[in-house]
């Protein structure tokens, strides 16, 4: 008999289970084996020290490219920062004369400003990134551990001009004190007005002269208030303010866990008005100074109980009549409305109206030429966002300025003494991604479209002050940035400023994304997107899909310029094919193609997203659309968990990240903004509401100080989880505000998908000795 364990044994059994197993079996052995063998290599140790590498290539591997110019004031100069295989070098280039020089002498600072605070300075990685060039540019102004330095160019002196300038960290959602305001001198500086007892009163600005006061109102009252922000006509012999009822205060409280300057916890609170809050109520208010007159204004225009602003008004320069801008509540209606300086009456000059939404914080565009004998109006009524030219006496158009299957994305400058535009504008170019941006002139009726920029690539334009010249830095996610200075009237380049050099980038095993077009749920209108593969790519394995998503409405998302998407590439690296698309409901397309969004935020795209993934898988079979995850951050943190909500039969894992998880409970503007007025539709929209239909696996991402959206937002839905009996992940970073989690939350992130989309064990996290921060 042979001793159990031994080879024979062995051998006997194998044959035994051979001969029982039934050709099936078999096959569904080969089946997992090659599936195992697919899988090697993806979501390893040496997978995650390859993204690590991955971030550090894409950091220091590209020269050459740099991503922000500076005009000097007053001069045809500018200047930039170059990284270069030495390291950070400022260049200066003198557009005039074309030339092309380094700013100043960085290995003279370095010795002086090593001396100067006993610290070591490289002079290819100094410790600024910001100059200023002063006294006719014969002096250099930077800041450096909280001192305020210069540098004389000529003799090469370091002199320390005081404390740094502190710069205010102001919370985005401060409440707005309309009776705050300081006193406001009149354009003589003869008199300043002011508010007292809620109401309008002047005195002379020199108390020397006189300290009598001059009540110019007297029905105000804390109940309805005159504002401060008091406007005076250009004479000096009119003002107008508005007449306030004030709206609510809405206070978000948040509680500082873990506060460094004590042990107790500490509780702040922010102005933070949600959909449906009560609004101030304006109406604007003439008063005739030299007369000591109030002048009566009809508030029916204005809308009263229906605002959902109007703006302070604007003083015409010959003091005619001043304007105000009023936009209705739910966003359907906007207004440019004048009120005569004599007599009050009120011209409606533009009125804008949607059966939708009227896009007011992203594309609303008013310039008032002649001093509002005409103005230039943006407006997406034709179904793309267009410039058109109003007679500004009669309220009448006169023309569409830009027209076409294509929309106007800025406008840069506006020469009334040429009557000449220049803008920049995307989807006009014939075979061209429609995001790209490019840059055009026009004349005010029209015509004379000249394009300034042709290369097919994604333009960023910097105009000198002049507007004679421009610096332009194109490339494509696909194409390395190219820098050129370019003269502004037809567009030809002068100097070549810099030409990226990627190739250490690309011998660090980096492959640059693929542009890949789709149709949307309509079978019609393109989707356009990019697929990101890692450096160890093998088309003979399978890969899951990774999705980034970012749906808000305001804008498209999808990297257009090159280097723009290097997280993505990082987490490729771990064996996950990566990819981005901007489904419709997002912006810088048709209104057509954003209306899907109207009183649907959750749709987010998600049918073009995953018809768009799909198309992809056909072409690609290595894409494993069995093995679809996603993640996104604010509104892509309220569209990533909602795809496990509303699309579960396709996404399967997802990372939240400070989610908009109910639009109730978000910040007003932007949610009005999408969703209107309060209705039964926030709540279809609501992943809180709709918590019970969790299908995959989730995690949550909040930072407890997170005051861009309201932290309840992600704990009411862990609550509904909890209640709905769901399975998930929650991770909540004491002291942090609106965040993805921060270094520790994408390794969070990543292991989450390695887990639940490779079906592999993270690796463990290591401590290097040389650093406290884990890594792995």
């Amino acid at each position: 008999m042979d001793t159990p364990g031994t080879s024979t044994g062995v051998n006997f059994s194998i044959t035994a289970l051979a001969r029982a197993m039934t050709l099936h079996s078999w096959l569904l052995i080969a089946l997992l084996l090659c599936c195992s063998l697919s899988l090697m290599g993806q979501g390893t140790k040496a997978d995650y020290r390859r993204a690590e590498a991955q971030k550090e290539a894409m950091e220091s591997k590209i020269y050459n490219a740099p991503r922000s110019f500076h005009w000097i004031k007053g001069e045809e100069k500018f200047w930039y920062i170059n990284t270069t295989p030495r390291g950070k070098e400022f260049v200066l280039v003198d557009a005039a004369k074309r030339t092309r020089k380094s700013a100043f002498n960085q290995e003279r600072l370095a010795k002086l400003l090593s001396a100067a605070t006993g610290k070591e300075v490289s002079p290819y990685k100094l410790p600024f990134s910001s100059i200023t060039f002063s006294d006719k540019g014969k002096e250099l102004d930077f800041e450096y551990g909280g001192k305020a330095w210069g540098l004389s160019l000529g003799s090469y002196k370091l002199r320390e001009k005081g404390e740094a300038e502190k710069r205010p960290n102001r919370y985005w959602g401060g409440a707005r004190d309309e009776l705050g305001n300081k006193p406001v001198a009149s354009p003589d500086s003869q008199w300043v007005a002011f508010i007292k007892n809620y109401n309008v009163y002047v005195k002379y600005s020199d108390s020397n002269k006189s300290k009598e006061e001059y009540q110019l109102s007297y029905d105000g009252s804390a109940g309805e208030h005159y504002s401060s922000y008091i406007s005076w006509s250009p004479d000096s012999k009119k003002l107008a303010t508005n007449k306030v009822r004030p709206g609510q205060e809405h206070l978000l409280y948040l509680l500082e866990s873990s506060p460094e300057d004590q042990l107790q916890p500490k509780l702040q609170t922010r102005h933070y008005l949600k959909p449906g809050d009560a609004l101030p109520q304006k109406s604007p208010q003439l008063f005739l100074f030299d007369s000591k007159k109030q002048i009566s204004v009809n508030p029916a225009p204005f809308g009263p109980g229906e605002q959902y602003s109007l703006s302070n008004p604007s003083w015409r320069k010959d003091g005619r009549a001043f304007t105000v801008e009023y936009n209705q509540r739910g966003h359907q209606a906007y207004k440019v409305l004048e009120v005569d300086g004599q007599t009050g009456e009120v011209q409606e000059l533009i009125e804008e109206e949607s059966k939708t939404f009227i896009d007011y914080s992203g594309k609303k565009y008013r310039h008032d030429v002649g001093d509002g004998k005409e103005i230039i109006w943006a407006s997406e009524r034709d179904g793309w966002n267009h410039l058109y030219l109003y007679d500004g006496e009669t309220g009448k158009v006169k023309n569409q300025i830009t027209k076409g299957n294509w929309v106007v994305r800025e406008v840069v400058h506006v020469d009334e003494a040429q009557r000449s535009i220049l803008f920049a504008g995307s989807g006009r170019e014939a075979g061209q991604d429609p995001y790209l941006v490019q840059y055009y002139k026009i004349s005010f009726d029209g015509s004379g479209l000249t394009p300034l920029t042709t290369e097919n690539a994604n333009h960023s334009a910097t105009f000198s002050p002049n507007h004679k010249y421009f610096v332009d830095s194109y490339s494509r996610v696909d194409k390395a940035p190219v820098t050129v200075l370019r003269n502004a009237a037809d567009g030809k380049a002068v100097l070549e400023v810099e030409k990226a050099d990627t190739a250490g980038l690309y011998a660090a095993g980096w492959k640059a994304p693929e542009v890949f077009t789709s149709k949307a749920r309509d079978g019609e209108t393109d989707i356009w997107g990019i697929i990101i593969r890692p450096s160890s790519f093998d088309p003979a394995k399978k890969y899951p899909v990774i999705e980034y998503i970012y749906a808000g409405p305001h804008s498209s998302f999808v990297p257009k310029s090159f280097g723009s998407a290097r997280h993505l590439h990082e987490l490729a690296e771990l064996g996950f094919v990566v990819v981005q698309m901007d489904g419709m409901g997002t912006s810088n397309r048709s209104k057509t193609f954003q209306d899907v969004c109207w009183r649907n935020i959750k749709d987010a795209g998600l049918p073009d997203r995953i018809a768009w993934i799909k198309d992809a898988a056909q072409k690609y079979p290595y894409l494993d659309t069995e093995r679809v995850g996603i993640f996104g951050t604010s509104a892509g943190g309220q569209s990533s968990a909602g795809a496990l909500l509303f699309h579960p039969e396709f996404y399967k894992v997802a990372v939240s990240s400070s989610g908009c998880h109910d639009n109730r409970m978000d910040k007003m503007w932007w949610n009005e903004q999408w969703m209107g007025k309060l209705g039964p539709h926030y709540a279809s929209s609501s992943n809180v509401e709709n918590a019970n239909k969790l299908e995959g696996k989730l995690m949550l991402i909040l930072g407890e100080l997170d005051d861009n959206v309201d932290p309840a937002s992600t704990l009411q839905l862990v609550n509904a989880l909890i209640k709905a009996n769901k399975n998930f992940d929650f991770l909540m970073i004491p002291g942090a505000g609106h965040t993805s989690g921060g270094d520790y939350g994408e390794r969070k992130r990543r292991d989450f998908f390695v887990k639940h989309l490779l079906g592999v064990e993270p690796p463990e996290w290591e401590k290097a000795a040389d650093d406290s921060s884990a890594k792995l």
